[in-house]
């Protein structure tokens, strides 16, 4: 048999080397860390020839021999795919299953007997090794930008390890197997956890590492393999725990699998959801079945059981609700003529961010009552309790992380009003006059020009647009007013108030930059503040005004000293002409300025700050003032690199 075992050894060393001397010619960073991971592998896979062997070997049972056999064919024929015919995929389908069930059978089918054996211990410092070498090869390979990130709960090898190891605990009895895969099924809700990055993953983990190693395996009453234990483990934590701290991955992306499914299979993932809950309370009341403790628990175990019934009621309803409101931003998403409108700025423009923040809270609540159900009715005798409660956490974990994630990626909602007068020319003091009839058709083409690219900016940015007026013989202040209080009263359709409110305006103004409007009245930026406060006073909304006009900077900087408003100027200011042929007109800017924020491929180009603190392009000068940063959707400033967030 060692004799075999040195000649199956000596082969697959033998076609390493030659696959080596190959590719030698082609030796790159990315290959030289791979043989890292080939060289754990051979290790474990030596450690698991061994610990098989000794077991064979102690026990003298032929089932030992017989799967000692098996796997050595198993790894034979991945070889021959993997090596000879290159189906890489195919031999990974093979290995993978196998090493979680060696796994598996190492930790289980342990005695104490074997602790002094020479050869069981060369096997369990094999393990070791091979954790080792796969820690490195990890964190090379992400260090050297070597891996490629995707969207993906668990990889293909985490699943078939994890079926392996699951079919390894069918040896045991029957309750004792039913204990261990409900462990494994933790285990891969605590990978998804964090690969997901959710916020509580790294405290799951450390409570999952702990009290598996200390309550779990002992209340089993069975004497495993602590070395196979934490093979397993590692083996499988290792990727997502690096990618923690690695991934490049957004929110959206890392969700990508749930976000994407339709609504009908994630709402059947509640019933599961449900089945879990419904068994970790059956098996926590079981704690009152001790008369000696009946007297004392009930009383204590009623307020429990109600805190945690209501919370998970509450808890039950959130994620349905999150589920319809996904699934209305799906039925948009696939509505969308144009890819640029991702499911993220949808799920912003359906305000996903405020239902995910309250959300959040709730799952907290129901992570508080799990917790206070399960130190009252704490059963560290009870396997199958203990995997169970495992189970729970990372599951209520994961929403939390879901939740938590999306209320601080996402952006706001927004809501947005344009006017639009029509007029370039005015007297001395402000008021519009008639237009001779030679400038009547291009004036028109350039105010409606304005008004398409302020609704191309609404829809672009999936901005609610409560309306756009469009006057050629202005507007009267009292209507003016009406129109701006009630779009600063507006409101979501669930209830909150819009995270950002915008007001375009293009048209006549006087030197101080009031709007001048019919019948001589005028419209100060002072009043349109007021307007703000009254309605804003309690809430942290945001106002961006976007103007078009002859007279910004003004307004553009009084806003800077104003107090008590979030509120922010973009405007622009027109040079001096240089081409007469070829006068900056009202409107171009909004043309530049659109087209910079709605076309990431745009080939408009602004130019640095100049000595004034303007941005030049052609013959405008963009002028931006901010009274309190807003934050959350990108509105571009026309700055190099600059930006400035919508919601």
């Amino acid at each position: 048999m060692c004799r075999f075992l040195r000649y199956c050894i000596s082969h697959c060393l033998h076609t390493a080397m030659t696959r080596l001397e190959e590719v030698n010619d082609e030796v790159s960073v990315w290959s030289s860390v791979r043989w890292l991971g080939y060289l754990s592998s051979l290790n474990l896979l030596v450690a698991l020839c061994l610990g098989l062997y000794v077991r064979w070997e102690k026990s003298a049972e032929t089932i030992f021999l017989v799967i000692f056999v098996l796997a050595l064919m198993v790894v034979g024929v991945a070889c021959l795919l993997y090596y000879y015919f290159n189906l890489e995929r195919l031999s990974l389908l093979l290995l993978h299953p196998s090493f979680g069930f060696l796994l598996g059978l190492l930790c289980f089918l342990n005695s104490p007997a074997l602790e002094s054996d020479v050869k069981e211990r060369a096997s369990n410092y094999l393990l070791l090794s091979s954790v080792v070498l796969r820690t490195l090869w990890a964190l090379l390979d992400r260090l050297f930008g070597c891996t490629r990130y995707r969207p993906a709960f668990l990889t293909t090898a985490e699943r078939l390890e994890l079926v392996g190891f699951t079919t390894a605990s069918t040896v045991l009895h029957i309750q004792k197997s039913l204990s261990v895969m409900v462990l494994v099924v933790a285990l891969a809700t605590l990978i998804v956890a964090l690969r997901m990055k959710a916020l509580l993953a790294l405290p799951n983990l450390v409570c999952f590492a702990v009290m598996a190693a200390a309550l779990f395996f002992r209340s089993l009453n069975l004497s495993t393999n602590p070395f196979a234990l934490a093979c397993f483990f590692s083996q499988l934590i290792c990727d997502p725990l690096l990618d923690v701290y690695f991934s490049g991955l957004s929110v959206t992306e890392r969700w990508q699998p749930f976000l994407l499914w339709r609504g009908l299979w994630r709402r059947l993932t509640l019933l599961p959801l449900l089945a879990v809950q419904v068994a970790f309370v059956a098996l926590a009341v079981r704690k009152v079945a001790d008369p000696e403790l009946l007297l004392v628990m009930v009383p204590g175990l009623a307020v429990c059981l109600l805190f945690w019934a209501i919370c998970h009621i509450v808890f039950i309803i959130t994620v349905w609700g999150f589920h319809s409101k996904l699934s209305e931003c799906q039925r948009v998403c696939s509505s969308q003529l144009s890819v640029r409108n991702r499911l993220d700025k949808i799920m912003a423009s359906k305000g996903m961010r405020h239902f995910c923040l309250i959300s959040e809270r709730l799952v907290l609540f129901t992570l508080a009552s799990t917790v206070a159900l399960a130190a009252l009715c704490w059963q560290s005798s009870s396997s199958v309790f203990v995997s169970v409660f495992l189970l729970v956490l990372p599951l209520e974990s994961l929403f939390h992380g879901l939740f938590y994630e999306l209320g601080r990626a996402l952006g706001g909602t927004s809501v947005g009003y344009a006017v639009v007068i029509p007029t370039n020319y005015c007297s001395p003091d402000g008021q519009p006059m008639l237009l001779p009839p030679d400038q009547v058709q291009e004036l028109n083409r350039r105010s409606t020009g304005m008004v398409n690219n302020i609704q191309r900016f609404f829809a672009h940015h999936l901005i609610e647009a409560f309306g756009c007026d469009y006057s050629t013989s202005g507007v009267t202040l009292e209507a003016l007013q009406a129109k701006i209080k009630s779009f600063l009263e507006l409101r979501t359709a669930d209830g909150p108030r819009h995270d950002t409110y915008v007001i375009f305006y293009s048209g006549h103004t006087h030197r101080s930059g009031e709007w001048a409007l019919a019948g001589g009245d005028t419209l100060r930026l002072d009043q349109i503040l007021e307007w703000w406060r009254e309605k804003n006073s309690s809430f942290c909304s945001r106002l961006i005004l976007v103007l078009d006009c002859e007279n910004s900077l003004p307004w553009a900087n009084h806003i800077r000293n104003a107090e008590g408003v979030y509120a922010a100027v973009q405007g622009a200011a027109l040079a001096k002409a240089k081409d007469v042929e070829d006068p900056p007109q009202l409107g171009d800017f909004t043309a530049q300025w659109v087209e910079y924020n709605c076309n990431p491929n745009s080939a408009i180009q602004w130019c640095e700050r100049g000595r004034d603190g303007f941005c030049r392009l052609r013959h405008l000068q963009a002028l931006e003032r901010l009274r309190a940063a807003p934050a959350d959707r990108e509105v571009i400033s026309p700055t190099t690199g600059g930006c400035t967030s919508l919601d």
